[in-house]
């Protein structure tokens, strides 16, 4: 029998596949979690994707608790305190994707260089302070920098990135990792000219009259 659950599953494995495929992340790095009720899905800790199954997927409630059996990612607390403290979001994908992992060990945001900085509905990227993963340390620092936005960088880590479900976060993780390699690379051949505040302000309000279109506005 198919429930919402394993479908759900079903999605998460997917998702990772894509990061994977696309090079957003290698190996067993990254993870994904996902609002269900008053708990939340979220991957194995240490499990390559490839031998990855719906049952793999660990079940915890918002205490930080397990329910049921497996171990769950070492970055569960930023996804729990996440998922808690912003109701609007449903699900949280972290990458270690190179271009945006690049930008976070310079400890820099994301300026507003390009418009579509506001599909994480601010004028910039911030980059939280490091803190050891899985640390309580790091949520607060996330929790901070997620602020308003869907999207932040983890200092000398990678980037996370939220959406009202799976589709969204998983959009906004690719565009952010587009966007931060575009910005690297102008940054070879001089010093990107930044939008100014009211310039991002008209796109932030572009992005809102299309409701649900998490692309570019064009």
């Amino acid at each position: 029998m198919i429930t919402a659950s394993s479908t759900l599953r079903g999605h998460i494995i997917q998702a990772c596949l894509q990061l994977e495929t696309t090079g957003l992340n290698r190996g067993t790095s990254g993870n994904i979690s996902c609002r269900e009720g008053d708990h939340f899905l979220i991957t194995p800790s240490g499990m390559p994707t490839a031998q990855m199954h719906p049952a793999h997927i660990v079940t915890m409630n918002f205490d930080g608790k397990v329910i049921g059996t497996g171990k769950p990612s070492s970055e569960w607390r930023f996804h729990s305190d996440l998922l808690k403290h912003r109701p609007e979001l449903n699900a949280i994908v972290h990458t270690h994707s190179p271009n945006a992992t690049a930008l976070a060990c310079l400890r820099e945001d994301l300026p507003a260089f390009h418009y579509m900085i506001a599909i994480a509905g601010g004028d910039t990227i911030r980059c939280a302070p490091y803190a050891l993963f899985g640390t309580e340390t790091l949520s607060h620092y996330a929790l901070e920098a997620m602020r308003d936005r869907k999207a932040c960088l983890l200092a000398n880590h990678g980037l996370i990135a939220a959406g009202r479900d799976l589709d969204e976060a998983m959009a906004v993780a690719i565009e952010i990792e587009s966007l931060c390699q575009q910005y690297l690379l102008a940054r070879q051949n001089g010093q990107p000219v930044l939008l100014s505040t009211a310039e991002m302000q008209a796109v932030i309000e572009r992005f809102r009259n299309y409701g649900r279109n998490v692309n570019s506005p064009e």
